[in-house]
């Protein structure tokens, strides 16, 4: 098995995959708002509600990105 090849020898890279990645992380978000409510119903306080938190904020602030990205790339 080599772990290098020529560059005569590589296939060419394949054409990027066209994603609708704000769909995937609003349905992500969907699911940690869902968690949150069920992990204060349950559970009241603790660090349950904190990990939900924090899948909200690293939720929104990743469609933020996506967005500027998006609009960026029009």
């Amino acid at each position: 098995m080599r772990l290098y090849l020529r560059d005569s020898e590589r296939r060419p890279d394949p054409e990027p995959v066209v994603t609708d990645d704000r769909t995937a992380i609003l349905a992500g978000l969907g699911l940690w708002i869902v968690a949150l409510v069920v992990a204060a119903i349950v559970a009241g306080q603790g660090a349950a509600l904190w990990t939900c938190i924090a899948g909200i904020v690293l939720g929104a602030g990743l469609l933020t990105y996506v967005e500027a990205r998006a609009r960026r790339r029009r």
